[in-house]
């Protein structure tokens, strides 16, 4: 698994190029930090649609909570919360792709 790094958004500035942030998605997965303002971005440049799951690895009231997937069209992008609920052991989110041939992905936070 590949440890992705955060690129920050300035909300005065923004970020002209979300593109160029990016990184080709892990074929063994990605992990990424979780918290408030952190967000996956996922391009998917292929032919095909593509889902993305996030684990998650916690309990809310002794009972497991369901994976997180979001399946991203042909040619499209998507953007996920990294919130807590994802935080693994490692404290950061374990994610997976179904395939990663033209998917890149970055994570973007956004900063003062």
């Amino acid at each position: 698994m590949a440890a992705l790094t955060t690129t920050t958004v300035n909300t005065l500035g923004g970020l002209a190029d979300l593109d160029a942030a990016a990184v080709a998605a892990a074929g063994g997965g990605d992990t990424a930090p979780v918290g408030d303002g952190l967000f996956l971005f996922v391009n998917n440049a292929g032919a095909s649609p593509r889902t993305v799951t996030l684990a998650t690895p916690g309990t809310v009231h002794g009972h497991q909570v369901a994976d997180a997937t979001l399946t991203v069209a042909a040619g499209k992008r998507g953007l996920i919360p990294l919130t807590t609920i994802f935080r693994g052991a490692t404290g950061r989110a374990a994610i997976t792709y179904d395939a990663v041939t033209s998917v890149t992905v970055a994570v973007i936070q956004l900063g003062a």
